[in-house]
């Protein structure tokens, strides 16, 4: 017997499109503080130079248990993977030095010695997905401040990788931006849903 589906029209898909839906573009990241030892690190700054973030990836592996010929499949390990931020640099490279010196911290580049404490290289950070309205409420508002949607703290970060910036006499017209890979430990959620919100 053949089953059928109600039909759904455009008037019920945009009351289903709550807010008008979540914008990539807005958002926020928030790292406070880099490891005591570091100087010139200006979070304020830092809030506008983030050019591009990500809200965290993770993975939850497969593990194949054999059965008589076939295979069952049960949940392991839950990861995280890398967290990258993208970040503009400006003239004054003072964020750029900040993640350099964190890198530095972690391991001397001409003898390999560096922080062997994990909470003297680790720290936290932020990322707020932003509404386009004052409120989470459906309705139009205005206001100065953006609703928090949801908030993603990273637990215990460290930068594995700075990338490098290109310089050539062809680019002309942009901005250069360089990229900062993390290690995250874990991460909390608030916020739409979430366990805290």
């Amino acid at each position: 017997m053949a089953t059928t589906r109600e039909n759904k029209t455009i008037s019920q898909f945009k009351a289903a499109m709550s807010g008008g839906g979540a914008r990539p573009n807005l958002f926020e990241v928030e790292l406070t503080t880099l490891p005591d030892g570091i100087t010139g690190w200006d979070a304020d700054n830092f809030r506008f130079m983030c050019k591009a973030a990500a809200l965290p990836a993770q993975n939850v592996a497969s593990i194949d248990v054999p059965f008589r010929g076939r295979i069952f499949k049960v949940a392991g390990d839950r990861t995280i993977d890398t967290w990258t931020v993208t970040v503009i640099n400006d003239e004054g490279f003072l964020l750029r030095n900040a993640f350099e010196a964190w890198s530095e911290l972690i391991a001397k580049l001409d003898t390999n010695l560096g922080a062997t404490d994990p909470s003297a290289y680790m720290k936290n950070a932020k990322v707020y997905q932003l509404g386009r309205g004052a409120t989470t409420s459906s309705q139009n508002s205005q206001g100065t401040a953006n609703a928090v949607l949801k908030e993603y703290e990273f637990i215990d970060i460290f930068p594995t990788n700075v990338s490098q910036i290109d310089v050539s006499y062809d680019s002309s017209d942009t901005i250069e931006e360089f990229t900062v890979e993390f290690q995250v430990q874990s991460f909390s959620v608030s916020g739409a849903g979430g366990p805290n919100g």
